[in-house]
């Protein structure tokens, strides 16, 4: 399980959306520079929801490495909801009054559907080299001379 790359992929994007339960998102400044507010991503409800559906599609991808086929739609649906994820901290963003000043954990969500979309894709390839040896071995068995 662990000696193949798709589960290294997963297992840090896994750890990144895990990081953002603990993570502060933003924080607003007050008239002296001094920290008024820091805002978790997990104190908004919808932010939380998304956390939670992606941190058990990531565990899901994990334990699934024998179905390759869950695995792989596991993996490509997280790495969807994160970039839905990631367009919603962008609108945030550009959304914020001017004293409120976003964490740089404000990326991990886009560096971890990367790390999903690279999984698939190494997912991928493995389902069609089992494929195709498996046609190889069916056609030899056919074929006895």
């Amino acid at each position: 399980m662990w000696q193949r790359i798709q589960t290294l992929y997963l297992a840090i994007a896994a750890g990144l959306v895990v990081a953002l339960f603990f993570c502060v998102k933003s924080f607003s400044l007050g008239p002296a520079g001094a920290h008024v507010d820091e805002l978790k991503y997990v104190q908004f409800f919808p932010y939380l929801i998304l956390l939670i559906l992606v941190t058990l599609l990531h565990l899901i991808a994990l334990g699934s490495f024998n179905v390759r086929v869950l695995q792989m739609r596991t993996a490509v649906l997280a790495g969807l909801l994160l970039l839905a994820l990631q367009g919603w901290l962008a609108f945030d963003y550009f959304a914020a009054a001017d004293g409120v000043l976003f964490r740089w954990t404000a990326v991990f969500p886009i560096v971890a559907a990367i790390l999903d979309f690279m999984a698939a894709r190494c997912i991928f390839r493995d389902q069609l080299l089992v494929e195709s040896i498996s046609r190889l071995r069916s056609r030899k068995k056919n074929h006895k001379i």
